[in-house]
Formats: C-alpha cells, structure tokens, sequence
C-alpha cells in the first residue's frame, strides 16, 4: 500500500479522496491550513496516519510545511488539491507576501511543495474546465494594470495548474506528472446546484494516484470528461515560462531530473 499527501482534506474533494484512499488500506497524510481545521480534519479521518498543517497564502508557511513532511518519507503520491475561489469577490486580495491570494494558494504552493519535497512517484494537480478561458499570460499576477475579476483569476490559475503539472512531466520523466478536472461538485466551493458529488469527483484523483490501468500510468496528461483539451503548442512554452516565475517569486527552483524517482 502507498504513502499519499491530499492537500486541502479538511473537507470537499479532498477529504473524500484521502477518506477513499484510508478505505482502501493507504498510508494517508491529511493537510489542513491551521490548527482549528486540523482537529476538524483528524476527527473526520481518524484513520489517517498524520496532519501536518500550513496555510498555503504563506510562503514562509508552505516551506516549514515542506519541511514537515520529512517526517513522514518519501511520498508515493501526492495530491494537490487544496484551492481558492475568490469568484465574486469585489476587489483582489493580496497575501502578505504581496502576491494575489488566488495565485498563491493555487499555484505557486504546490510548485513550492513540489520543488522543496522529495520526488514522489505520482503528482495530482487539480485544475478545471474552466482553464479552457484561462489566460496564457503571466504578466500581471497581482493585477495592479489589469482590471479583477475573480473569475478570470480563477480560471487563469487553473490553466497554470494544468501547465505545472505537465511541466514537472517534462523535468522529471521518472514521476507521474499529470492534471484533472473533478468536474462541477457540490462543495462549498461548487455549491448546491453541482451535479457531481464529492465522492465521484474524489474516485479520479484516486485512480490517477494509486492505480495500475494503462490511464494512470501516463504522464503529462489532463484527465476530463469534458470536451476541451489543451493545446500542447501553447501550454507547454507556459509551463516553461511559469516554472522561471515561480522560482523568482519563491527563490527555489525546481530541481532536475536528476533528484526524481520512479513511479
């Protein structure tokens, strides 16, 4: 059975795909940002074989996170689920590291995670099909020029979910490198009216973590029951670009080949 992170598992997609993967006899590590959430997380799944806890709008944060997972070894896989949505929201939000907040917690934390943390054999990134008007552009993150609009952000760092995860394919061909749309869910996120349930939405990011059939063992992909699909001629010279950006804002790169395992 396999060691597997989910970020993001207090509730949503996340707790039940670290609830499906306890079930099914893995060795899972729940994330929360903050104590309060930790203890409503541990509660939840108390099978779960640690917490570790960190808010993602930090950079400081997401290192000493990183750090803390040395405690638990090399990660079979790892999940990045954890995200913000800030869709209706009237003006952008700055973190204190004076990034927008929708960029921070959805993008540039789990490059961070990934660049600071041992290769595991298998990466998950949650993206969605609203990459499919997401902008290829990385001017701008902070929309100081730019009008906001939450829902142009939103879709933006989706987009870039979906290029990070093919970029770390390309850098570490001994990893599992791939992005999926769960689809419409009924989270808080979501809402009420989302036709697909936590739990179906969390059975994909399992496949893609734990199993064995020819789909899960590619790399590089975008898994969606959608009709879009990405343009590889324009996402992949993103996915470059975003992996520069990153370690600039972040002052760590990502790694080369070199430090990556197998699958």
């Amino acid at each position: 059975m396999g060691s597997i992170l989910v970020t993001g598992s207090v509730d949503g997609i996340g707790q039940r795909t670290a609830a499906q993967l306890v079930a099914r006899g893995h060795r899972v590590v729940l994330h929360a940002r903050n104590e309060e959430r930790a203890v409503v997380a541990k509660a939840a799944l108390p099978a779960a074989a640690g917490i570790v806890v960190g808010d993602l709008r930090s950079i400081e944060e997401t290192t000493a996170l990183a750090r803390s997972l040395a405690a638990f070894g090399r990660f079979d896989a790892v999940v990045h689920n954890a995200g913000i949505a800030r869709l209706d929201a009237p003006e952008r939000e700055l973190t204190r590291d004076g990034l927008e907040s929708t960029f921070q917690v959805n993008v540039l934390a789990p490059y961070l995670l990934t660049a600071l943390s041992p290769p595991p054999g298998r990466l998950v990134f949650v993206s969605s099909a609203m990459a499919a008007d997401g902008l290829a552009d990385l001017t701008d993150l902070r929309y100081d020029t730019r009008p906001w609009h939450g829902v142009e952000a939103y879709s933006r760092t989706k987009l870039l979910d979906l290029a990070l995860a093919f970029a770390v394919a390309r850098r570490w061909p001994g990893v599992l490198s791939n992005a999926v749309d769960p689809g419409w869910v009924r989270t808080r996120m979501g809402g009420d009216a989302a036709p697909t349930s936590p739990d179906d939405a969390a059975r994909e990011l399992v496949r893609l973590a734990v199993d064995v059939d020819p789909g899960a063992l590619a790399s590089g992909r975008y898994v969606s029951a959608r009709d879009w699909r990405p343009e590889r001629s324009r996402i992949d010279p993103l996915g470059d670009e975003l992996l520069l950006r990153c370690a600039q804002l972040t002052g760590v790169e990502l790694p080369g080949p070199g430090r990556a395992g197998g699958a």
